[in-house]
This record gives structure tokens, C-alpha cells and sequence, in this order.
């Protein structure tokens, strides 16, 4: 599993040598002609944590090895149906608790392949949980880790992510531009952001959990919140490959929610565009998936739409009452963020799009009980404008 391929143009690339297609798209591993089928239960190996299986269960499918450590514990997440959230005459609502991997966040499924590949220093663009999850399985491992933050990441999330030593640089200036700056200068670290491919077939594991719970079955639909489009595109990946190996019976439908005050993928699936373009977002309580210039926007809209699924957009109000919602009728704590996902599907079972006779996953993509220090040690983080980025990070790997 050594070449990366380009899904809209089918250009081939070997495997390190970009992260990105010439046509500007991203690209991802290369899983044409391998074989799957799903794994007997005395195939989970190493991987095994608290009596489940973890995503190195479909280890043929990676292009990694498990390395140990915390990423050995990655995946593996509890599916069970919450009817105490279905709404009258909706749809059998199943929820995917991502909130208990490592670190508390789907991030980990990605980290866990991402450092299972590579060798030496790692790093990611991150205020939030993908931040979090780089430190803490690079510390595991005793690497070096580079966390870059924007200027105005709060100290206690700072907190969070220091705990795990990493190098941690607070960025001024235009912190959007630093995922095209990790991707076009040699740093000497390699940067595991959002959309990468390796954190994509990570991520692809979350659908393979779904859909092998389902088995021979398969679920109608899965939804999940959506903000850089790497784990939607890990999902649609993971759906090629099983219908590819003849597992489905037939492929469930991608639904993709977004906040209604930062929805650039959704004003493109409304508008019937063919990609998608930045936005004026709107600050929102959904942070970790404020995004309005998604790497993998356009990636995410084609998958949505060759699935025959649809992008939402939630509002504030419908978002917060069903962050309370989870947390009162189904015991799940949950960011906003990932509380636009059920939110989603009350809108579409509303609008007829889903029915009683309908099977829906749920991704909640996080958890909502993380907590740390309200601030942050100063001699932590290092202050440093963004031109000084690659002069900072090569001082650390020389």
C-alpha cells in the first residue's frame, strides 16, 4: 500500500511524495486489488482493549503497522441504539461514541496510523482535539512532537495539550495559511493535519466498525459532523473499499451536518456547485468544526452526493438543545460539535427524508466530559509570529 491516488482525476502519486494533487485535490492511499473480508474475532491481536477490538483489526487495510503504545488502543468505540432520542415516526437512531477512544475524540484513529507509519518528529495544525491526540500519542512513544496553535487558543485548551510536552508554538498572524505552509516547505517533521493521508485511513476505520456491526446488513445511512472533510472522506473511503468486497448489500447513504453560522460545504451542496469555496463564518459553539475554507470541502460534497446523501445545515438553537438532549435522554456527553449530527437527523426525518423502517449511524465524534487546567505554564508555549514558523521548528529536528 505504497501509492496515493487522487480521487476525482485518478492521478497516482507514490506514497510520501505529496499530500496533494497537481489538480488541487487531495489524495489518498491507494487500496485497489486488496483483498478484505471481516476478521474472525481471534484476529484482533495486539489491538485488543477492555473486550473490544481495536481499528488495527482491519491492519490489512492500513498502510501501517500497530507501533504500541496508546495508538494500540485506538478505535474499537461503542455502537448501540438510543431510542430514548428517536423522534415519533423517525428513524432507529445508532450512535457511534467516538468520545471514548485515548484522547476522547476520533482524532486518535488517525494519530494511531499517522505514527504506526512514520518515523521521527510528528506535528499537526491544531487548537483542539487533533492537537491534543499528536501530543499525547507522540508521547507515548517518546517522540518529539510540534503542536501549532492559533494566537488566540484559549489556556486552558493550551493546558490540555502541554501536558503531554510537546513543542507548542501560539502563531500570530494568519493561522489559516499554516495547513499550505506544512505542505510546502520541508520542515523535517511530518505533519499529520486534518486531511492528510494517513489520518484519512485512520479515520476510514470508524465506517468499517459501523457497517461490520451491521453485518450482513448494512446500516441505510451514516451521519456525522463535518468541518475540514477528512473524516468524511475516511468514511466514503471505507465504503468504496467494503462495496468493492462485495460486504454490502448496499452502500448507506453519507449525510454531513455543519453549523448553519459556518457551512461551506453546505451552501455548496444547496447551490448545486461542484466545489467548494470559502466563506464569511460566524462565530459559533460548534468550534471545533468553525472551518470556512475546508481542505477536503469539495472531497466531502463528492461524497455526499455519489452516496445519494445530502449536507445540513444546523441551527444554533437546534445544536445547543441537542448538546442538552443527548446529554439528558441518552446519557451522552458531547461538544456542540458533534451534537449537530442527531440534530441533523430530527431536521431530515422531519423533511420525510428518513422513515421509521430507516437505520441511521450517528458519529459523535468527540467527548463532552474533557476538563484540564484552567491555564496554561508560560514556559510551555513559545510565542512566535508565523514567517519565523520554519526557522522555529527546524531549531527543535536539527
Amino acid at each position: 500500500m505504497d501509492r496515493l491516488v487522487c480521487y476525482d482525476c485518478g492521478e497516482t502519486y507514490p506514497a510520501g511524495e505529496a499530500a496533494r494533487c497537481a489538480c488541487g485535490e487531495p489524495l489518498w492511499f491507494d487500496t485497489d486489488g486488496t483483498e478484505f473480508s471481516w476478521p474472525d474475532a481471534s484476529d484482533a491481536g495486539d489491538g485488543v482493549r477492555l473486550g473490544r477490538d481495536s481499528l488495527w483489526r482491519y491492519e490489512s487495510v492500513l498502510p501501517a503497522s500497530p507501533p504500541g503504545g496508546l495508538a494500540a488502543a485506538a478505535g474499537g468505540t461503542p455502537l448501540f441504539r438510543a431510542p430514548s432520542i428517536e423522534p415519533p415516526d423517525g428513524p432507529r437512531i445508532h450512535l457511534k461514541v467516538e468520545g471514548t477512544n485515548p484522547t476522547g475524540s476520533f482524532k486518535d484513529r488517525g494519530t494511531a496510523v499517522g505514527i504506526g507509519r512514520l518515523d521521527g518528529p510528528v506535528g499537526t495544525v491544531s487548537h483542539g482535539n487533533m492537537a491534543l491526540s499528536v501530543a499525547a500519542h507522540a508521547a507515548a512513544l517518546d517522540r518529539e512532537a510540534v503542536i501549532l496553535v492559533a494566537e488566540d487558543t484559549p489556556d486552558s485548551r493550551l493546558a490540555m495539550i502541554a501536558q503531554h510536552d510537546p513543542h507548542l508554538f501560539r502563531v500570530r498572524g494568519e493561522y489559516g495559511r499554516l495547513y499550505d505552509d506544512t505542505l510546502e516547505r520541508d520542515l523535517g517533521v511530518a505533519f499529520l493535519n486534518s486531511d492528510a493521508p494517513l489520518r484519512v485511513a485512520g479515520q476510514k476505520t470508524v465506517a468499517y466498525e459501523i457497517c461490520e456491526a451491521f453485518a450482513p446488513d448494512a446500516p441505510d445511512a451514516i451521519v456525522l459532523p463535518v468541518s475540514s472533510g477528512g473524516q468524511a472522506s475516511g468514511v466514503w473511503k471505507a465504503l468504496r473499499e467494503l462495496d468493492a468486497a462485495g460486504l454490502l448489500p448496499a452502500v448507506p447513504r453519507i449525510y454531513l451536518a455543519q453549523a448553519a453560522r459556518c457551512d461551506p460545504i453546505a451552501r455548496a451542496f444547496r447551490r448545486g456547485d461542484a466545489r467548494v469555496e470559502p466563506v464569511e463564518g460566524e462565530p459559533t459553539a460548534a468550534v471545533s468544526i468553525n472551518n470556512a475554507d475546508p481542505p477536503s470541502g469539495t472531497r466531502a460534497l463528492a461524497a455526499a452526493r455519489a452516496t445519494d446523501g445530502a449536507v445540513v445545515s444546523v441551527s444554533e438553537e437546534a445544536m445547543l438543545a441537542e448538546t442538552d438532549r443527548l446529554a439528558a435522554d441518552a446519557g451522552v456527553s458531547v461538544e456542540p460539535s458533534c451534537a449537530v449530527a442527531t440534530a441533523a437527523i430530527r431536521e431530515l426525518a422531519a423533511a420525510g427524508e428518513f422513515g421509521p423502517d430507516d437505520d441511521i449511524a450517528a458519529i459523535l465524534t468527540g467527548s463532552g466530559y474533557k476538563y484540564g487546567p484552567s491555564e496554561a505554564d508560560g514556559s510551555t508555549v513559545r510565542e512566535v509570529d508565523r514567517a519565523d514558523v520554519p526557522d522555529a521548528v527546524r531549531e527543535i529536528v536539527s
